[in-house]
């Protein structure tokens, strides 16, 4: 596997800024963008979920040069974004079960990893050596316009520095990438706010890889069954995109399931909940005073930006409900807690 360029053999360009906050305008920046993802370019773009970064899913030099704008670990595979399920079968093997959840949650924030068929069209990069493919096709207009007017996979991790916390505006994008990719659709703040559930159907059931903007209940109701569970690979070799443990994290240590706030932290809090310390804590944040999990979900990301923004020590985080979306929530905060490995990038 070729090794990616490293972010000081990135030449600085300008980034452009392309509005897509309307029909016209969507189609106007879709032409755009295409006509830089085609040249192996680098373009974020809007999805449901957050921001995602955009190669050529066949143009292995785009995808090392993506993986050098991030930072990323060359080993962690990437997400195939495309237009329509017609164009994701051709990419990928689809058993019944995957046939099945595709009609059910396409367009939609659900990645299926299945067999590659297409080894040219999303190159071995990409997958990071695996024999799978991890296939998406989002739900958000901008989005389903640029991949279209591209007209081949476009590969999409989130639009962020490798570890950081995720973009789920343009402006989140341009703090962290600015000068080192080519432009960033903006169509506004993403809905969800966390990534695409990922279920592994390459194999005799489906089993779920990560938890996000899909519930486990909604997707057993379709197949009719329980999801396995799976590990996912290990830390030098994970199956799918963010399986790495250290992943979404603010420079700030975050302390889970807090009960009370330590001297120099900030608070993150939830359904109004205010232990003991808040009034001294450097910055709190509800990510949703009435307790709507789906409002926490896709305001994560910005409140951690922001309470990182403080210079506080750490983050305390009271504890959070985890049936439905809080299971893709506490998914990520666990990640953002994790030790930070000294032999593996984050």
């Amino acid at each position: 596997m070729p090794a990616s360029p490293s972010p000081a053999d990135l030449p600085r360009r300008a980034t452009q800024v392309l509005p897509a906050t309307s029909p016209a305008r969507i189609r106007a920046a879709a032409v755009v963008a295409a006509r830089i993802v085609t040249g192996g370019g680098l373009v974020a773009f809007p999805t449901e979920t957050v921001y995602g970064l955009g190669a050529d899913a066949g143009n292995a030099r785009a995808v090392a040069a993506l993986y050098a704008a991030k930072g990323r670990p060359a080993f962690n595979p990437l997400i195939s974004h495309v237009s329509n399920q017609a164009a994701a079968e051709r990419l990928g093997s689809f058993n019944a079960d995957a046939t099945r959840l595709a009609a059910a949650f396409w367009p939609g924030p659900l990645t299926l990893v299945v067999p590659c068929r297409d080894t040219v069209a999303v190159c071995d990069l990409a997958r990071a050596g695996l024999d799978t493919v991890a296939l998406r096709v989002p739900a958000h207009p901008a989005a389903l316009v640029f991949l279209d007017t591209v007209g081949r996979p476009v590969v999409g991790p989130s639009a962020n520095r490798s570890g950081h916390i995720s973009p789920t505006t343009a402006d989140h994008v341009m703090e962290d990438l600015a000068g080192r990719i080519d432009a960033v659709l903006d169509a506004g703040p993403t809905t969800v706010g966390v990534e695409s559930t990922i279920v592994d159907c390459s194999g005799d059931r489906p089993a779920l890889l990560r938890p996000g903007g899909i519930a486990r209940s909604a997707i057993e109701k379709v197949l009719g069954h329980a999801l396995a569970d799976a590990a996912g690979g290990d830390e030098a070799h994970p199956a799918a995109p963010g399986r790495l443990a250290s992943h979404y994290a603010p420079n700030a240590k975050v302390r889970l399931d807090a009960r009370e706030v330590q001297p120099g932290e900030a608070l993150l809090t939830f359904g109004g909940a205010t232990p003991p310390g808040t009034d001294a804590a450097s910055m709190v944040l509800d990510l949703s005073p009435t307790g709507d999990v789906l409002e926490a979900a896709a305001g994560l990301y910005a409140a951690l930006r922001t309470l990182d923004a403080t210079g506080a020590s750490g983050i305390a985080v009271v504890p959070l409900p985890r049936d439905g979306l809080g299971e893709a929530i506490a998914d990520r905060l666990g990640r953002a807690a994790a030790p930070r490995s000294k032999d593996v990038p984050s």
